[in-house]
């Protein structure tokens, strides 16, 4: 019953069963296509369980036909707008100051060289 359909369709389903590899989704009285894990939502899907249930409706894309094994491959997310892409955080180019209040060493090595010949007297 896969030549009803065509790859690149959006059908409305049903989903009848969940596995841990992914959904089965009933198409019509007939046919039951399987969404694969990866293809639930965008990013990574750690437990399905956490996106779906039996008995909701979803709508899905005809990825894959395999007429002789009578197999349809379905996604989820290839009917979902593409989520944004955060901006990326920009840090502030540091600017290197000398600090005050501190001597630097080459001050420092002037007087410890003075301290020292005051002490060889």
């Amino acid at each position: 019953m896969t030549s009803n359909f065509e790859i690149g369709q959006i059908l409305d389903g049903k989903v009848t069963g969940i596995q841990p590899y992914g959904a089965f989704v009933a198409l019509d009285e007939e046919t039951q296509g399987l969404v694969h894990i990866s293809e639930v939502t965008h990013g990574y899907v750690k437990d399905i369980n956490d996106h779906l249930t039996i008995g909701d409706d979803v709508k899905v894309k005809v990825l894959q036909i395999d007429e002789e094994k009578n197999k349809v491959s379905l996604s989820i997310r290839a009917t979902q707008d593409t989520p944004q892409a955060k901006p990326k955080q920009v840090k502030p180019k540091q600017v290197d100051v000398e600090p005050s209040g501190f001597n630097t060493l080459k001050d420092k090595l002037e007087e410890w060289m003075k301290q020292s010949n005051y002490n060889k007297k």
